[in-house]
């Protein structure tokens, strides 16, 4: 498989899109979600010129990263236990997943030990689910006031997970609450956050057209996973 072909492919199609909602394409990061792929399958990746991959758990990224070379970065895109903050601040970039004060604390409190600005995202649960992570909409700015106090870390945006449905609508309305809450968040505490992490294979350009900057790709550019 040529992940590189399906990467341009999307890239392509968000091009597209965002010219239609009248939005700056290059305002758009594609994360490439390589959890579950073997190593030898993100060096194919990174060879290939694929640069930003996504992983959801840190045992399976410490595993596979360092045996990774080449010119890349990766994003913790899933739910992070405080008791593993040290090794996402060594690991990532970007922690997608920041939803409570005390793993805010304890993700500065590593940082700082590296003499590292950790960048990290707040994920909202805007669709109400249950099974999924992340800090109601209405507690966002709360959270978001009490970050700027932590010295290590650098708050960027928000992320949210889509409501796993196939109705358009209810995909849509909770990007325009992921984006609302971000704009009040820049409202209330006087902030101009940009970032915006939403969107996955299925419904990634209905996330551009509600003003997504990072998109969380993996079956369409990976394949289909296959679960152990």
């Amino acid at each position: 498989m040529n992940y590189y072909d399906n990467y341009i492919k999307i890239k392509n199609s968000v091009h597209e899109t965002a010219i239609k909602a009248s939005r700056d394409p290059g305002s758009i990061r594609i994360v490439s979600v390589s959890k579950t792929f073997s190593h030898e399958t993100v060096q194919q990746a990174i060879d290939s010129g694929i640069k930003i991959f996504g992983e959801n758990k840190i045992q399976e990224a410490k595993s596979k990263i360092p045996l990774l070379t080449g010119n890349f970065e990766f994003h913790m895109i899933g739910h992070l236990q405080s008791n593993k903050a040290k090794d996402a601040v060594k690991l990532f970039t970007l922690i997608h997943s920041i939803d409570t004060l005390s793993t805010a604390e304890k993700v500065n409190k590593e940082a700082e030990k590296l003499g590292k600005t950790q960048d990290i995202l707040i994920q909202i649960n805007s669709s109400g689910e249950e099974s999924k992570s992340g800090i109601s909409a209405a507690e966002a700015v709360h959270l978001a006031g009490n970050i700027l106090k932590l010295n290590n870390l650098n708050l960027k945006g928000i992320m949210t997970i889509g409501p796993l449905t196939d109705n358009e609508s209810d995909i849509r309305k909770a990007f325009k609450l992921t984006k609302q809450t971000l704009d009040i968040i820049n409202i209330e505490l006087g902030l101009s956050l940009k970032e915006l992490s939403m969107g996955m294979s299925d419904d990634y350009l209905t996330a551009v057209e509600e003003g997504a900057t990072i998109l969380r790709i993996g079956s369409a550019i990976f394949g289909r996973r296959f679960y152990q």
